[in-house]
């Protein structure tokens, strides 16, 4: 009872009513057995079914890092790390991941004493390593997107974590996609029977339309670009390449055709990867061009439209790039964009619906919002509620004017009404915030 009792709280800070039956079924099973293997659908809510009997199996009397969480991208650990704080537990957790000094992390750790530390395996290892945190203590390895870590090479760097982990008793694995074998570095079955999950057959399939658009020309620019007008009207869309010349081509041309977008993908430095998210989800941009990059781990709700600019390489592609669309209950639309040279593939188990473009397509919607970038963040002890109240006393806003606001380490993002970015930039250029000065402006 106390066990549901510390559920019903978490789900409370959460603001989240119920729990999924696959939710649900995997709590128990990770209460129950030793280690657990689980596989869903992307937006299915996987995160919170390891993270919350995660969290319900911490001992507040214990020191040091009880729980290591390993996943293929930065992004995937800065989600995880956000619910982890949404949760409102007393517990402490922190992400760690290459792009930014190890060092610093080390100092983080030696500040807050997480009891969870999430990370990609490369900035793990390192951690391991050089002894930044006590391994003896780590009973729980999660390792989230477990297919898409052994697809990156990740293999090597996983297996000497394990083998740095003398106290590991419980392994959780996640996918949204099976893999053919799990490693025997992993340990997962290895001298006990494992609890393996699959919920791949969700509804999901019955509320994704598929829709096939054909091009004229094999280079498919000008048929997106017409496609977007007619599907895009500042709803979500997601537009998947295979490579990132190709994302960055694609933008490019986009733009140049006055079309409000952006890029994502791998070869990007962090802060733009980070911005072109953020403008994503608030809509100051309503179309995202990216690689496979944003196909799992990415919290991106309320997305509409997926574009198949290029066709997945392999089925497990196509399921995650879909899958970022009609996430819990909701509905999306997936397109592929077909060449006559190009075939539907076999894994489809129904052929798409063909989506005619008229002959004459509408001018690019305008988005609603734009990105204002803040150069002050939370280790200058700025929060939300500082960013709008300043914006409603000296920049003159009223409260629909201002949509998301995200405050980052050494910055923030807040979505402002376009009609109004122009002359609260005017109001707020010599202005200091919580008494400090600092760069107000438009975020591109």
């Amino acid at each position: 009872m106390e066990k549901e009792n510390n559920i019903g709280r978490l789900l409370a800070n959460l603001h989240i009513e119920q729990l999924t039956p696959m939710q649900t079924t995997a709590i128990e099973a990770y209460h129950t057995s030793k280690d657990m293997v689980l596989l869903s659908p992307t937006g299915s809510g996987k995160t919170l079914a390891f993270l919350l009997p995660l969290i319900q199996s911490l001992q507040s009397d214990v020191a040091g890092v009880q729980a290591l969480i390993l996943v293929p991208s930065r992004e995937l650990a800065l989600q995880i790390e956000q619910v982890f704080r949404q949760t409102g537990t007393s517990f402490r957790a922190m992400s760690c991941y290459g792009g930014r000094p190890a060092m610093e992390e080390h100092r983080t750790m030696q500040g807050i004493r997480p009891q969870v530390i999430i990370g990609t395996p490369g900035r793990m290892n390192d951690h391991l390593q050089k002894a930044h945190f006590d391994a003896d203590t780590v009973i729980t390895l999660v390792i989230d997107e477990f297919d898409k870590s052994l697809e990156l090479g990740f293999q090597e760097e996983m297996g000497a974590i394990v083998r740095q982990l003398p106290s590991l008793k419980k392994r959780i694995l996640l996918s949204a996609t099976d893999a053919e074998e799990i490693p025997l570095f992993v340990g997962v079955g290895a001298d006990h029977v494992v609890a393996k999950l699959d919920f791949r057959m969700a509804e999901i399939t019955s509320r994704l339309t598929r829709y096939r658009v054909d091009s004229p020309d094999k280079d498919k620019l000008e048929t997106l670009y017409r496609l977007l007008c007619v599907i895009s009207n500042g709803h979500a869309t997601l537009v998947f390449c295979n490579y990132r010349e190709s994302v960055e081509r694609v933008t490019g041309y986009l733009q140049a055709n006055r079309f409000p977008c952006d890029m994502f993908h791998g070869g990007m430095e962090q802060p733009d990867r980070e911005r072109a998210l953020y403008k994503f989800r608030n809509g100051t941009c309503p179309v995202l061009v990216s690689t496979d990059l944003a196909a799992r781990g990415l919290d991106i709700p309320d997305v509409e439209h997926i574009v198949h600019y290029h066709l997945p390489v392999n089925e497990e592609a196509f399921t995650h790039r879909n899958g970022r669309t009609a996430r819990w209950h909701a509905t999306g639309n997936s397109y592929l964009l077909l060449h006559r040279e190009e075939q539907i593939p076999d894994y489809l188990p129904n052929a798409p619906i063909p989506f005619l473009l008229p002959d004459v397509v509408p001018a690019p919607a305008k988005p609603r919002w734009s990105t204002i970038y803040i150069g002050k963040g939370k280790r200058d002890k700025l929060n939300k509620v500082d960013i709008v109240g300043f914006l409603y006393k000296k920049g003159g806003l009223a409260t629909d004017d201002i949509g998301q606001v995200d405050v980052k380490e050494r910055y923030a993002f807040v979505a402002v009404r376009r009609s109004k970015v122009r002359q609260l930039l005017t109001l707020i250029r010599n202005e200091k915030i919580k008494g400090m000065k600092t760069v107000f402006e438009e975020a591109k």
